[in-house]
């Protein structure tokens, strides 16, 4: 038995990962029923020639950090249930942001990575290997030594407005006063109705939810992906459709970030991925980085995935072009593109669709379109406002 421990000790000491060890000791077969090969790494030695065996299992221990709020303790704690069947170890790791103790607006407190960079310098300096961001809070600008690693199945895109009388949209009054910490959906609301206030409201979902209920606000307007992972979307008064309210980029969908030479966690993620939703949010994020318009400039996207013959195809302003079929192509990506000027009475749209595995180009291809109908000078206005 000396030798084995001799040899465990050895290896863990060459290695620079995280293990946790488990230790028993059991007939072999017994070993081979509770611990399938194809589940984990395991090493067995021979305790000195008796016949029950000494077995070692290595397990990746994972950190992961997360904020403190209720929405993302769900989504760290989505991921880590994803990762554990999968045979990892994970643990928590608490994490105070920016944005979890500044009460000004958005655009006043920091602004873009305010909920994200503080959990990136623990990523970089190794208090934690993994953190599940909400994506379209992530920068688009890369950290060094660090990767986006997966993307698991996108939630529910769409926009809700949550009203104290039940009253929707179009039924709510004059003046009425509607909380949102976001321009992007200001924009696009007071578009829709120009004749209510859009007022700005902080705090996590349970926390706006108390101000509407207190009175403070009309309506407020909250993703549907929150209320619903919350299990809250019984309170949703009226869902809007992508052509009212475009969805922000990265809306709906966890991204996944690691330190890119960590090669064994990024290895354990990657099987929680899914393709699709990596693809669309990949073209969603280089449309808004070419844009240089940051989380909180009035910037909507939605990348959606379709299988069968793909149209490449490209439009501005609501002005198609000539469309190209792109033959033998099982799937087609296709972003559809707003920027819009904070008062809502202006906009520049476009749609862009092509091949799934060219996402980045099509993002870039939006994003010039978006620029040639205009779209820099209310993204500027939006960053003075």
């Amino acid at each position: 038995m000396h030798v084995c421990y001799s040899f465990i000790e050895r290896e863990l000491r060459k290695s620079k990962l995280r293990w946790r060890i488990h230790l028993w000791i059991k007939k072999p077969r017994t070993i081979r029923k509770n611990y399938p090969a194809s589940a984990e790494s395991r090493r067995i030695c021979h305790d000195g020639g008796a016949s029950n065996f000494l077995g070692v299992i290595f397990r990746l221990l994972i950190r992961l950090g997360t904020r403190q709020s209720p929405l993302a303790r769900w989504q760290a704690d989505f991921v880590a249930s994803q990762l554990r069947s999968l045979g990892a170890q994970v643990t928590l790791v608490p994490i105070v942001t920016a944005g979890d103790v500044s009460t000004a607006p958005l655009g006043e407190g920091g602004g873009v990575g305010l909920f994200t960079k503080e959990i990136q310098r623990a990523l970089l300096d190794g208090r934690c290997d993994l953190a599940v961001h909400s994506l379209k809070d992530l920068p688009t600008e890369p950290v060094d030594g660090l990767t986006l690693a997966a993307v698991p199945l996108r939630e529910d895109v769409g926009d809700c407005l949550i009203s104290r009388t039940g009253a929707r949209l179009a039924e709510l009054p004059r003046r009425a006063k509607i909380g949102t910490g976001s321009q992007r959906r200001a924009a696009q609301i007071r578009a829709l109705r120009s004749d209510v206030e859009v007022l700005d409201i902080r705090g996590n979902l349970d926390t706006r939810l108390k101000k509407l209920d207190d009175g403070l606000y009309d309506a407020i307007l909250l993703a549907a992906a929150g209320l619903r992972r919350l299990g809250l979307d019984h309170r949703v008064t009226q869902r809007f459709s992508s052509d009212e309210m475009l969805p922000a980029v990265g809306q709906a969908a966890l991204g996944l970030e690691t330190r890119i030479d960590d090669c064994a966690v990024i290895e354990v993620v990657e099987k929680i991925s899914h393709l699709a939703t990596h693809q669309a949010v990949l073209a969603e994020r280089a449309m808004l980085r070419a844009l240089r318009g940051g989380c909180l400039a009035p910037v909507a996207a939605l990348a959606t995935i379709a299988t069968g013959a793909c149209v490449s195809s490209a439009s501005a302003g609501r002005q198609a072009s000539e469309a190209t079929e792109l033959p033998n192509s099982d799937c087609c990506l296709t972003i559809r593109a707003r920027v819009l000027a904070v008062d809502g009475s202006s906009r520049v749209e476009t749609v862009v669709a092509g091949r799934i595995d060219r996402a980045v180009d099509i993002g870039l291809q939006a994003a010039n379109l978006l620029e040639i109908g205009g779209a820099n000078r209310w993204i500027e206005a939006a960053r003075r406002s």
